[in-house]
């Protein structure tokens, strides 16, 4: 009898989803009270359900409602908005994780995570690189060296030239570089800073030691292997070589100048020496930071707690050192130096440009080949979701560079034109976006038709849900209308893939034609049919007026969210779906809350079901939106026979509708199928009306069906009796209130009584050292 009543015992573990709640919401109860976790996530029950362990005859035939908040892993205070700025690294980092569904194409898989490292590699120097051009070009050399410039601008006094190009011990222009060279510095430095500390704050908890079972099979996506969500020592290796390379460019940006002023024929032969040691000193380290990049990728088959610390510690420093050396080479007295029209910015952005090209159309020809391996027609984009991904990041990272810089000349030099302004790349990247805004409207135009096509035939498609009720057309409308719009999630990788290969050929045809005219577009186009001088000069003019915009609207929004609780809340939606991933491309990206979200949940999983005093081992984890991808990742993570007495209940669920469609190796119909076989149970709903969530699509060859039949949305058409008030159409949300939610859950905790077997005893469930790793095949 006493072994009844503890079978009786069950926990429902709820997990919210984008956005963030409170547990106040969650549990329906203003009585809380927190069990587990700190400040940033925790794990909550109700007051009274506090000591529910102790009473299990309290909660006979119902579960222990506990609710796991994370909202402020991703949206807890305004700063983190500042991470906006850092758009093109999440971006990219994205890119990793897109990578096709393979068989034994292990070469391939490792090629493609190589070639998205090193496009994340790009970004940050053309990120260092801008603010080397701000500072160091337009500031340093082209305003502070012209007087009409430098007279608008007292703070620069102590930098500057007169007429006869003397001035104070600072005017000389190394020295000038040598001091503007302080903030590109800083900003690698801030990164490196914010890089490591989000790791101590978020990546640095542990997973759940891995236990050998002896039921225990290869999972079938890399989510459950036990190093997944532990890359410390990849992080470390690539925070140390990004830092390394941003201070490299500072370094160049710095003493290229320099030594490409003592090779002049009279220059003096010892300076000379020191410029081409330091370009070999340059060219080493740049060797050494590639090979590190590509050196080793994610070892995610065991718990890896190494840490190369020599190459952590020394490259930067290494790294440093040239920069200081740069330094004072420049600032050596040379009385005859003058700054004169620009720095070499067009072949250091040209450069950069043309490499990132390469590298998205080289990763875009290794995703098909993985593509064609094993073929999925649910597949976004058909294998190559990753390369039109990092073609976004590499515009983004481009638009964004060179938005600054516009908008610092435009600031330093007003209307005067007395200085050459940004490189001239910039300015026909800049005049990029109007056609590619064209290309944005008649998309959006075409889908707007779509839609109103789609709404056409669901209208027939409510009248017959709601056949028993009075008609009312602009009901009907509404919610029709509803439906269609959350259709449009389904036609993202169509929208996606033209952007990025439009992107790509702008891209391509701006930089050609900066190479071939080196003149903006207005001045190039001179001479040419009126039609096309006009677009050119309207194209120019528009997108440096669309950059600025932008860059105001980035400032704008980041300032918003130090004061707009809600504006915090839409920005935290972002990092919710964009942060889920570890850094494994970026080391500067936001952080990856799951790599501390994951865990916490393992562990409290694993914990109640290894307790045999009063609850049998019985658990529901119940996931809404991003929560069930958060519950899908935890329970891959627990052992197969532990796994196997947990039911999962998911609902609002973008499981297979986006992350089983743009990150098919993690989360295709394998990865799923999988996780259908080895639950106890799982069961998940969703809504026509729902732009997010949507059916899972397995069959029940491996257990019980998946998916329930679509809901109804709203609940009730008009006012009945059980609905005297209209009942709202819900979408996304609220799925809780709906009786089929109620109905799924006592299915799952019948179908676990029924099925569930006893816990191990603790004893055996004493942590062994992990097996050795195999072969790294994580890219």
């Amino acid at each position: 009898m006493e072994r009844a009543t503890q079978d009786e015992t069950a926990l429902e573990l709820l997990v919210h989803g984008v956005g963030g709640t409170t547990p106040e919401q969650m549990l329906g109860d203003p009585r809380t009270v927190r069990i587990s976790g700190d400040d940033t996530a925790a794990v909550f029950r109700r007051t009274e359900d506090a000591d529910a362990e102790r009473r299990p005859d309290d909660y006979r035939g119902k579960p222990v409602p506990e609710a796991y908040v994370w909202c402020n892993l991703t949206s807890g205070n305004g700063s983190r908005a500042l991470w906006l700025l850092l758009l093109p690294f999440m971006v990219v980092n994205l890119a990793h994780w897109m990578r096709p569904t393979s068989r034994h194409r292990r070469h391939l898989v490792r090629t493609y995570g190589l070639l998205v490292r090193l496009t994340g590699l790009t970004l940050t120097v053309l990120l260092v690189a801008a603010a080397c051009e701000v500072a160091l070009d337009l500031t340093a050399w082209q305003c502070a060296g012209t007087p009409a410039c430098a007279a608008d601008r007292a703070w620069l006094g102590f930098l500057a030239t007169d007429e006869a190009g003397h001035g104070g011990w600072w005017s000389q222009p190394g020295r000038r570089l040598a001091l503007a060279a302080l903030l590109p510095g800083a900003l690698t430095g801030l990164l490196w800073y914010l890089s490591h500390r989000t790791w101590s704050a978020y990546e640095s908890q542990q997973p759940l030691p891995h236990q050998p079972d002896p039921e225990e099979e290869t999972s079938r996506t890399a989510l459950g292997r036990p190093g997944f969500w532990y890359g410390r020592r990849l992080v470390a290796r690539l925070r140390a070589a990004h830092t390394a390379g941003g201070l490299l460019t500072v370094a160049a940006a710095v003493g290229a100048s320099a030594a490409r002023h003592d090779r002049r024929p009279q220059g003096p032969a010892l300076l000379d020496a020191v410029g081409w040691s330091l370009h070999a000193a340059l060219l080493a380290g740049a060797v050494v930071i590639v090979w590190v990049v590509c050196r080793r990728g994610r070892s995610e088959n065991r718990l890896d707690r190494r840490l190369d610390r020599a190459l952590v510690r020394r490259l930067p420093l290494a790294a440093l050192a040239v920069l200081v050396l740069s330094l004072l080479y420049a600032g050596w007295s040379r009385p005859s130096w003058r700054s004169e029209g620009r720095l070499p910015g067009d072949a250091t952005f040209g450069g950069i440009a043309l490499v990132q090209g390469l590298l998205v159309v080289a990763l875009a020809v290794t995703a098909h080949c993985l593509y064609r391996t094993s073929p999925n027609s649910r597949t976004a984009i058909r294998g190559l979701g990753g390369p039109a991904t990092a073609m976004l990041s590499c515009a983004l990272g481009g638009v964004m560079s060179g938005g600054g810089a516009q908008r610092v000349a435009d600031w330093l030099d007003g209307t005067h034109g007395s200085i050459p302004g940004p490189p001239v790349l910039l300015t026909w990247q800049a005049s990029a976006i109007p056609p590619l805004l064209v290309v944005v409207a008649v998309l959006c135009a075409w889908f707007g038709a779509r839609t109103l096509q789609r709404k056409r035939r669901e209208m027939r498609k409510v009248a017959a849900d709601y056949a028993d009720e009075p008609q009312d057309p602009t009901r009907t409308r509404r919610i029709a209308g509803t439906r269609a719009r959350a259709a449009l999630t389904d036609r993202a990788p169509f929208l996606v893939g033209v952007i990025s290969a439009v992107t790509l050929l702008l891209g391509a045809g701006a930089l050609a034609g900066a190479w071939l005219t080196e003149k903006v577009p207005a001045k190039a186009a001179q001479g040419t049919p009126d039609v096309v001088e006009g677009a050119a000069e309207t194209s120019q003019a528009l997108g440096s007026w669309l950059i600025g915009f932008g860059f105001i609207l980035f400032v704008t929004w980041g300032r918003r969210a130090y004061k707009d609780a809600s504006a915090r809340r839409t920005i935290g939606i972002l990092w919710d779906v964009g942060t889920f991933w570890p850094r494994a491309a970026h080391p500067f990206a936001p952080p990856c809350y799951a790599e501390r979200a994951v865990p916490d949940l393992t562990w409290r999983m694993a914990a109640w079901t290894r307790a045999t005093s009063a609850t049998g081992g019985r658990l529901v984890i119940s996931g809404h939106s991003q929560g069930s991808v958060l519950a899908a990742a935890a329970a891959w993570q627990l052992r197969p026979s532990v796994r196997r007495r947990v039911a999962l209940l998911t609902y609002g669920s973008p499981l297979e509708r986006l992350y089983g469609r743009w990150f098919p190796a993690h989360f295709g119909p394998a990865a799923l199928t999988s996780l259908h076989r080895e639950v106890d149970c799982w069961r998940n709903l969703h809504r026509p009306t729902d732009p997010i969530g949507g059916p899972i699509g397995l069959r029940g060859d491996c257990g019980p069906q998946v998916d329930r039949a679509a809901l109804k949305d709203p609940l009730a058409y008009g006012r009945t009796e059980d609905h005297p008030l209209p009942a709202p159409i819900r979408g996304h949300g609220d799925y809780q209130s709906d009786p089929a939610f109620a109905e799924e859950r006592a299915r799952l905790l019948a179908r676990l009584k029924a099925a569930v077997p006893s816990p191990r005893p603790a004893a055996t469930e004493a942590v062994t050292p992990a097996p050795a790793d195999p072969p790294d095949t994580a890219g």
